[in-house]
């Protein structure tokens, strides 16, 4: 049996953890970088200590991976794991059975808001981190957030507002939080739902918040197996809730659906009828178990191209007026990790951004047209983050940025698309290999 052949495949291949922290300057280039792109891209993901193990891909400590990009350059390179009081061996559920909610990975996601950078992880409170990525410590927004913060918060491009939630054991199991502009948490509701779920994603509208409330619930009896604590449960059922964005407002109306689960939503938005359209990724409840089983197990994390039934981008239509919902498969191609153009979040679409396979690929939901950049070899991308240009006048007018990992151990690189055409703009090379992961973001120098 080849060397580390018995290991579970979130511990080998492309998603072998590195075993250290690391940093290189000034990087080789291929291509042309855009002068413009003058900031830091950064993404999260889990990867293991050294001898630590990980029974799930998705229970890993949180790492991140940095490049600095500036005038044309890479100028550098740096790992660090997020410095959380789990990495430091407390446990999330302490001995008098109360939750710490800063004992998590923070794996999921990073992101900025308010000029704060924030690891994210939807089980406990985001961490702090610095611009070069150095742990500050757990943050609850000056001590108003009292639950768990998901990994996928959403900003308002028109005024500036993080929306967010927080799921619960006990509770409420679900509340939604509103965070100004200026990073002051002034909003808390809770949103009744019938128990605890794994509800990783959600999305906002102009008007609206739209909630998942999907048939994979909480079972704690799962949690000392070294997995994950959920299930899939038929008897839960699959619902989309419409909530007013207006303060105060805790009245949802639910819309039932075919039973699926969703990880990662596109985007969503109120069209000229007044009915709610929601994109994203799809799982059936045939495709869920595959991917979820083999995420730890010997059929590896969820590589979309391996499943029976693949995640497909999906379309579910919400009319207030009638009451009904509508739903369609936008694509037959496997995908995940949708991403769009975030100054239009909440509002009308055009293009998402998946990764497809052994590429990206690009869908036109206006013409209907799938467009796939594929990477070479034992190479595989990660999530692409859209970058717009300054000077744009069109929705797709920037850049994709992605981090490539390698099933053979080969370094890693960041790829940089033409986000029109899915042209190679250029290509960093990185001097140590980088596991697969989650979700980064773009974090210009002039804001």
């Amino acid at each position: 049996m080849a060397e580390g052949a018995s290991l579970p495949c979130h511990l080998r291949g492309r998603f072998a953890p590195v075993p250290a922290e690391r940093e290189a300057a000034d990087l080789t280039v291929r291509g042309t970088l855009p002068p413009e792109l003058d900031g830091r891209y950064l993404r999260n993901g889990p990867n293991p200590l050294p001898g630590e193990g990980s029974g799930h891909w998705f229970t890993g400590s949180g790492m991140l991976h940095g490049i600095r990009l500036r005038g044309g350059r890479a100028e550098w390179y740096r790992n660090r794991w997020v410095r959380t009081r789990e990495l430091e061996g407390h446990p999330f559920i302490r001995e008098d059975r109360t939750v710490d909610l800063a004992a998590t990975p923070a794996n999921t996601h990073v992101i900025r808001h308010a000029g704060t950078v924030l690891a994210l992880c939807e089980a406990g409170l985001p961490y702090w981190v610095t611009d070069e990525l150095e742990t500050v410590g757990p943050y609850d927004f000056g001590g108003r957030l009292r639950t768990a913060m998901t990994a996928h918060p959403k900003q308002d491009s028109v005024t500036g507002e993080l929306h967010l939630f927080g799921t619960g054991f006990a509770p409420p199991h679900l509340t939604y939080h509103r965070v100004t502009a200026l990073g002051e948490l002034l909003d808390s509701r809770p949103v009744e739902v019938p128990g605890p779920t794994m509800m990783h994603d959600f999305a906002v509208t102009e008007h609206h918040i739209v909630w998942l409330d999907l048939p994979v619930v909480l079972d704690l009896a799962l949690a000392g197996r070294g997995g994950m604590p959920y299930r899939w449960d038929d008897g839960y059922g699959a619902r989309l809730g419409i909530m007013s964005r207006t303060p105060g407002s805790t009245d949802v109306r639910w819309y039932d659906i075919d039973p699926c689960y969703v990880f990662h939503v596109g985007n969503a938005y109120e069209d000229a009828h007044g009915r709610i359209v929601l994109d994203a990724v799809r799982h059936d409840p045939a495709g869920f178990g595959n991917a979820w089983s083999g995420i730890g197990g010997p059929g590896g994390p969820a590589a979309v191209q391996d499943l029976g039934a693949p995640s497909v981008l999906h379309r579910w239509t919400l009319d207030p007026a009638t009451g009904r919902v509508t739903e369609s498969q936008l694509d037959n191609h496997e995908a995940e990790f949708p991403t769009h153009n975030e100054a239009l979040t909440g509002h009308p679409h055009r293009y998402l951004y998946t990764v497809s396979g052994d590429g990206i690929a690009k869908h036109d939901l206006k013409a209907d047209t799938r467009h796939l950049h594929k990477t070479p070899g034992s190479r595989h991308a990660g999530e692409a983050v859209f970058v717009p240009a300054a000077d744009g006048t069109g929705e797709d007018d920037g850049w994709l940025l992605s981090l490539v990992s390698d099933d053979q151990g080969q370094a890693g690189e960041l790829l940089v698309l033409d986000a029109r055409e899915l042209a190679v703009q250029a290509v960093v090379e990185l001097p140590y290999p980088v596991p697969a992961g989650f979700h980064g973001s773009w974090l210009p120098e002039s804001s």
